[in-house]
Formats: C-alpha cells, sequence, structure tokens
C-alpha cells in the first residue's frame, strides 16, 4: 500500500512553519519557493518568495506542505489533526511542549482512560496537533 503523508497549506509562513517542524521533529527539509522552481516566469511576483512545495522526512514520516497562493482565500486548517505516538508519557509530553509553544493547547497533557498520556493542541501556525503515548495510544 502507498504511504499516506499528510499535506499542509499556510498562507504566507510555510516556510516558518516547517523549519519550526523540522527543529521539533527532527529530519531532512526541502524547499522550494516559486521564484526557485521551473515555472517562476509564470507566477506572479507577489508569490515568489512562497513556498511551492515543502517536504519534510522524518522518523515516522512524511509532511509536506505549501503556501496558498498569493490573493486567494484563506480560511486556515479545519476538520482534521496530525497525530503523533510515542512510547512513554514522557516522550510525549516533550513533544506537546515543544508544540504547543507560542499556541494553544486545547486538552492539556493527561492521564486518560486510554493513554498515559494524551493531549490536544493547535500550534502557533494554525496546525492542530494530537499527542498519543503510553498503553493502547
Amino acid at each position: 500500500m502507498a504511504p499516506l503523508n499528510p499535506y499542509l497549506i499556510f498562507d504566507g509562513n510555510c516556510a516558518d512553519a516547517m523549519r519550526f517542524y523540522e527543529k521539533t521533529l527532527g529530519g531532512k527539509l526541502d524547499l522550494m519557493t516559486h521564484a526557485a522552481s521551473p515555472i517562476a516566469d509564470q507566477v506572479p511576483p507577489e508569490a515568489a518568495n512562497r513556498i511551492m512545495h515543502a517536504r519534510l522526512v522524518f522518523d515516522g514520516g512524511t509532511l509536506m506542505a505549501s503556501d496558498a497562493m498569493a490573493g486567494q482565500s484563506y480560511d486556515g486548517m479545519k476538520g482534521f489533526s496530525l497525530s503523533l505516538h510515542f512510547p512513554t508519557a514522557a516522550e510525549g509530553q516533550k513533544m506537546f511542549d515543544a508544540l504547543a509553544e507560542g499556541g494553544t493547547a486545547t486538552m492539556p497533557f493527561q492521564k486518560t482512560f486510554w493513554a498515559d498520556g494524551f493531549g490536544m493542541l493547535t500550534d502557533r501556525f494554525g496546525t492542530p496537533w494530537m499527542v498519543n503515548s503510553g498503553q493502547n495510544a
């Protein structure tokens, strides 16, 4: 079966978000702006520095993203969460805290009936996350 990779759309802050995820999740990040792409001459000047495609390959998966085109309406990220799973509550808590920095915890990281640790947050870039750890996570 082919892997399923989330693809996030940002509104001009894709590069900052993906660099944050690279620092937080580890791995190797590749970024391409519209200006650096083979179709640079077909892109409006206001879109030149927006990210055309980003890919972060890290232990556990691949996260891809881009910026919406300049001038297009952007409603934010809705209707999903990225979910991370860790063997221990200590590992989960550490990741939860890192992702929550500058964001909003919607459910504090805590013990639940299904996991030694679980929490939900929206990071400072608007990406929703769920962090699970231990037990049946």
